[in-house]
């Protein structure tokens, strides 16, 4: 298993040597066994994953801090029943975050960023819109590259399908603010692990995730964050389906210094009213 330095969670490279992501290839395989290997022990990881250029994260980070920017009547329009798809507002336990998302749905062109954007400006923002459309779905796709090697990786890969068909995507865009000036931290998220989620694939412009780490001693590591890389987050959903063969991260996040710090993540979700179930493979005799 490869590491980033003076961070402990796995970096597995997706990007070194395109016949990797072939499926059956020799390279395949041995992502595949990483990949569970990473799932099982940390919950987490991060993928080095070149197909989605710098310069397109740069132009996500620059919408999002315009976004964050409108007035708060603005950004309530994005309202919900459902707080998945709804902006959350600061709150009184939570005063430094904030954030917004929508349902992703890589078939429909645009749609979805298109209706999300017309919201927060009425006389539309293309280029925003543009951007967004393109991060969202070069993330479905690695969500979904991830997802088939897990199944893979434990022998139950004719439940991908079922399970893809089962689930839904979730694009939640988020701001942090800088600590008061008079601490040295503050939280912005406190420590949870994410209860819906089969798993999360997430990019954050500076550090401020951190992940519990189950070694001997639980220990708190804050993620270092690469160019080009995406963090990949286990959610309880994938630990509920696989018997408890895979951990489910606990993490936050921990604000220091005087910038403001942007985020974006890709969720899958099972849908509304779906019974997620145990393949026979993972029950115990």
């Amino acid at each position: 298993m490869e590491f980033i330095e003076s961070s402990g969670i796995p970096c597995l490279d997706f990007s070194k040597n395109p016949e990797d992501l072939v499926e059956g290839s020799e390279g395949w395989k041995n992502l595949c066994k990483k990949v569970r290997e990473a799932c099982e022990v940390y919950g987490c990881f991060q993928v080095v994953y070149d197909k989605v250029p710098v310069q397109l994260h740069e132009e996500m980070v620059m919408g999002l801090k315009d976004l964050f920017d409108l007035p708060v009547e603005t950004k309530k329009k994005n309202s919900n029943s459902k707080v998945k798809y709804a902006y959350i507002p600061k709150l009184d336990f939570l005063p430094l975050y904030e954030s917004s998302g929508f349902k992703v749905d890589p078939t429909n062109k645009l749609d979805q960023a298109r209706t999300f954007t017309d919201l927060m400006w009425p006389n539309g923002n293309p280029a925003f819109c543009q951007t967004v459309d393109r991060m969202s779905k070069m993330m479905v796709e690695l969500e979904r590259i991830i997802r088939k090697m897990i199944f893979e990786s434990f022998g139950v890969e004719k439940y991908y399908d079922s399970n893809l068909k089962d689930s839904e995507d979730v694009l939640r865009i988020m701001k942090y603010d800088a600590p008061p000036s008079n601490v040295d931290s503050a939280i912005g998220v406190m420590a949870h692990t994410d209860n819906t989620t089969i798993q999360g694939v997430i990019y954050q412009d500076i550090q401020g995730l951190e992940v519990l780490i189950p070694k001997e001693g639980d220990e708190w590591v804050q993620v270092a964050q690469r160019q080009a890389t995406f963090i990949i987050l286990i959610g309880e959903v994938f630990k509920g389906w696989s018997n408890g063969r895979v951990h489910a991260a606990k993490h936050r996040v921990i604000m220091r210094g005087e910038k403001a710090r942007y985020a974006y993540g890709l969720y899958a979700l099972p849908k509304d009213g779906v019974v997620v179930e145990v393949p026979k493979e993972f029950i115990d005799n």
